[in-house]
């Protein structure tokens, strides 16, 4: 069984390796369980496409549009894509490369509220912010144990990818 997906699996490799400047940009901030401690993957076979970062345990797709979305026919594209997508039980956002690299605040804050349980998000209780989460495992002890909230900083243990 396991040799029939050797395609997708190589399909998903090279999208990774070749994904764009705007996708590595917000992988940065979704990677090593960084938003809401929650597990993004990117590229993931999704029926007949692939999803740009999808989150397995609360059904989000996140898909980063670019400059080849833009005519009639790549609109329809999306539209049949993400329909497709929403009947499987996934929610999907839509981001621009301009959103990610102009307003990247704006794009993390509706990522990370579709990640908080309804109950959460209706509360008034707490403020809903993101933090980078504890758990990413880099770093010393004391690194680990700190949280830093929004906006995200490079001095909260990121590291650049390479």
């Amino acid at each position: 069984m396991r040799g029939l997906r050797i395609p997708e699996s190589r399909r998903s490799r090279q999208l990774r390796r070749d994904q764009t400047a705007a996708e590595r940009k917000l992988w940065s901030k979704l990677r090593d369980r960084r938003l809401a401690g929650c597990k993004f993957v990117r590229q993931e076979r999704l029926g007949p496409y692939y999803a740009d970062f999808l989150c397995r345990a609360e059904r989000l797709v996140i898909e980063v549009d670019g400059a080849t979305h833009s005519t009639d026919k790549e609109l329809a594209y999306d539209t049949q894509r993400t329909a497709f997508l929403e009947q499987q039980g996934l929610r999907v956002l839509r981001f621009t490369n301009v959103d990610v690299f102009d307003n990247l605040d704006g794009v993390i804050m509706p990522i990370f509220q579709a990640l908080q349980p309804a109950e959460a998000s209706r509360s008034t209780d707490r403020p809903l912010t993101p933090t980078l989460s504890p758990q990413a495992g880099r770093g010393s002890p004391a690194e680990a144990s700190r949280t830093t909230d929004w906006p995200l900083s490079p001095q909260g243990g990121e590291r650049e990818e390479g």
